[in-house]
This record gives C-alpha cells, structure tokens and sequence, in this order.
C-alpha cells in the first residue's frame, strides 16, 4: 500500500513490457534511476515513433480530405443534374 503523501506514479505499457522482459532492469531504471546502457538505440527507436506517428497522421488528414473532396465532387455532380 502506498504511502498517501506520495504522488501516484503512472506506469506506461513499455514499462509493463520492460518488467516482462527483464523485471531486474525495469527495477534498475525505474526504482534505482540507473542510465540504460544502450540509450544510442532508444533515441533512435524515439525517433522511428515519432515518425511513424507523424506519417498515421498525415494517412488519416489525407483520408479526410479525400472524403471531403469526394463529398463535394457529388455535391457538383448533383447541382448539374438538377440544373438540366
């Protein structure tokens, strides 16, 4: 049981994942501080995230603008039949 003057810690699933793996070395990052010894990697994975999630974004914005596009090409196509 936690201590009530404690803030309450979140704990994220790559944690969960690092616990799973090696329960020492999330021991020795998480309770100890200790640096990781292969941070060089870990900034590269960082970045592969961050780039990843920045090409999701822009998939789904261009979703949505072929959407839009495609909803107002019907609207046009619908304003010329009526118009005959």
């Amino acid at each position: 049981m936690s201590d009530a003057s404690e803030p309450h810690r979140v704990i994220r699933a790559s944690e969960i994942g690092q616990y799973a793996y090696c329960a020492r070395a999330w021991w020795l990052s998480s309770v100890v501080g200790a640096p990781s010894a292969n941070s060089a990697e870990l900034g590269r994975g960082a970045a592969m995230h961050r780039r990843h999630g920045q090409r999701v974004w822009l998939s789904r914005a261009l979703v949505i603008a072929a959407a839009a596009l495609a909803g107002l090409a019907l609207v046009i196509l619908a304003a010329s039949i009526i118009a005959r």
